[in-house]
């Protein structure tokens, strides 16, 4: 057996991101310094050991989820850990795929991440893994699955989940034109229909979502890997624990007036388990 260490290399660097850890550095202490608390300073903190990453598959056809065959995630900053104990034990339920190394590159979703990631654990960054798991199209009862899966890791207070989404992609370049006149100019009706898939999310409600997404068919393109995570919360939920999300923050990369534009929105948002 070979002892060789697999890496992912940072593929997006240099074009959707820098590439100089020193720049790139800068950048995110810019940007989170930025940043608006939403809670009063706290008193103490528990990082956590291990971060689970859930992003789309936007490149290969995937009824399932996979798995990578990466050791090593780098980023410009340090390289990232993948949990290979975990990844044993998701691999033995039978669920999950190996996705080639070049499906893992050419993939955006999960890696759009991990600069943030590493940056906000750079303290921690001997002390904790990741959790890579890239999402297919998944069937409304494979979501179910994979979210009664993962809850006993979302209840576990050492783990933390990132979910990789954009929100609507609209105009004639994504073939997705819905427009609701009442509310005025496009970028409108695309904000109001954000803003609705959006409360129904913040209702940790899977069957609610579901069906917003069948009579809008809103371009969410995280829609599975937020399907999973509305199932594990649901699943969670049965046994008492309480739990609340809340978006923190809503934005379109343009602000669409004619059929001519194009725009893609994006939320952040956050779970409190209390």
């Amino acid at each position: 057996m070979s002892n060789r260490v697999v890496c992912r290399e940072a593929s997006h660097a240099g074009s959707w991101y820098s590439a100089s850890g020193s720049q790139l550095n800068a950048q995110l202490e810019g940007w989170l310094s930025q940043a608006q608390s939403t809670i009063r300073p706290a008193r103490a903190i528990i990082a956590p050991r291990r971060v689970f990453i859930l992003g789309p598959s936007h490149h290969v056809p995937l009824s399932r989820c996979a798995l990578s065959p990466a050791d090593v995630y780098r980023t410009p900053l340090y390289d990232l850990r993948i949990d290979q104990k975990v990844y044993a034990d998701l691999w033995k339920t039978g669920l999950f795929e190996r996705m080639s190394l070049q499906t893992d590159e050419d993939e955006h979703s999960i890696e759009m991440h991990l600069p943030y990631t590493a940056k906000a654990m750079e303290s921690h960054k001997d002390e904790f893994s990741i959790v890579p798991v890239l999402v297919g199209a998944l069937s409304e009862s494979k979501e179910q699955e994979y979210g009664r899966l993962l809850s006993k890791y979302l209840a576990d207070p050492s783990n933390l989940f990132i979910i990789s989404s954009d929100f609507c992609h609209w105009g004639q370049r994504f073939r997705y034109t819905y427009y609701d006149e009442s509310q005025g100019e496009i970028y409108r009706s695309i904000e109001h229909l954000d803003k609705m898939g959006m409360s129904i999310i913040e209702q940790l409600d899977p069957i609610s979502f579901t069906n917003y997404l069948k009579k809008y068919r809103n371009t969410i393109c995280g829609r599975h890997p937020i399907g999973v995570l509305l199932n594990a919360v649901a699943e969670l939920r049965k046994s008492g624990l309480e739990m609340n999300f809340s978006f923190l923050n809503y934005a379109q990369s343009s602000q669409c007036r004619n059929w001519q534009d194009s725009s893609v929105s994006y939320a952040a948002g956050g779970l409190i388990v209390h």
